[in-house]
């Protein structure tokens, strides 16, 4: 049985409680970093360690016909310090996309703001970010992150979205209040990302079969679609992007009308197919150093992403005995 095999033969949910569990672990997200042996791994879904590292992958996926979100990699800060540190670097990140004629486009996780330490240090450097993105006509998206943080996420947006209306927010098909949710933000005319969820969220809040999941983010999809302003539909499923295309011919829907989000490094072959297309398919490019939260989850989401990094790894240590 092949590495990848015995990968697929683990719970669907297993695995995902496994990672997920994993990418709270401080002392194996240490060890993670210092091994060369994840690099090459880690270096399909995150495009660098630093701004300068990114821009060329950001620079090849605009000539290839792509647009871009730009996630400066970090989440759950511990001291207003470094969430003052983190805004920074999205205050900076935003003029250098403009000035080379990149999408000034960003998606922040408001605990990286502070938002665990106090809303207030989170809404001051979230405004600092605004400031930034309005000098360059930038879009600045919130992340969602899990379930403990919908209500005050939502709330900062509202804020965000009234003192500079070219701000999004994230909405998760998982949890079970996310019709709810779509429905005050359209009345707020806000702009939603509708994504499947990342979280391993307690059955009382989340939908956990994959079947009622998809469901519902057909449901939400096609209430966003109607509803006559931009979203963004976050999927790499064949299945849901071809009801997602029929809904819009259906009911006349532009292909200017909406747009597809997909993730660095994942479907690369349906990112450019419906870029070719026509339609506007935008990649959520990550950078930074704090890559390992970020990257536990893309391996909770395909197990098949776990097959690929054991692979490389057992290469690697392949060439390296061979080498004594």
């Amino acid at each position: 049985m092949s590495i990848a095999d015995a990968v697929r033969v683990l719970p669907q949910r297993t695995m995902r409680s496994l990672f997920i569990s994993l990418s709270h672990r401080q002392w194996l997200a240490r060890l993670a970093v210092r091994s060369p042996l994840t690099r090459p791994v880690v270096a399909r879904f995150v495009a660098g360690e630093t701004l300068e590292e990114a821009l060329p992958a950001l620079a090849a996926l605009k000539l290839a016909g792509l647009r871009t979100t730009v996630d400066v990699l970090g989440e759950s800060v511990s001291s207003p310090e470094l969430a003052s540190a983190a805004a920074d670097r999205y205050v900076a990140t935003l003029p250098a996309l403009a000035s080379r004629g990149l999408d000034a486009n960003v998606s922040v996780k408001l605990t990286q703001m502070g938002l665990e330490i106090g809303r207030d240090l989170c809404r001051a450097n979230v405004m600092r970010i605004l400031d930034a993105a309005r000098a360059v006509d930038g879009f600045v998206r919130f992340d969602m992150e899990d379930h403990t943080q919908t209500d005050a996420t939502l709330a900062i947006w509202r804020e965000a979205h009234e003192a500079y209306p070219q701000t999004g927010v994230v909405i998760q098909a998982a949890l079970r209040r996310s019709s709810a949710d779509v429905e005050r933000i359209l009345a707020a005319g806000g702009r939603v990302r509708l994504c499947k969820g990342a979280y391993d969220e307690p059955r009382s809040v989340a939908y956990v079969n994959k079947s009622t999941v998809d469901a519902n983010y057909a449901k939400m999809m096609e209430r966003l679609l109607k509803s006559g302003s931009y979203h963004a539909l976050a999927t790499h499923d064949p299945k849901l992007i071809a009801r997602a295309i029929a809904i819009a011919e259906r009911e006349g829907i532009g292909a200017d009308r909406f747009e597809f989000q997909m993730l660095y490094g994942v479907r690369r072959d349906l990112q450019r197919m419906l870029a070719g297309r026509g339609y506007t398919v935008r990649i959520y490019v990550p950078y930074g150093h704090e890559w390992y939260p970020y990257f536990m989850r893309r391996l909770a989401e395909r197990p098949a992403n776990v097959g690929f990094m054991l692979r490389a790894i057992v290469k690697e240590e392949g060439r390296r005995v061979r080498g004594h």
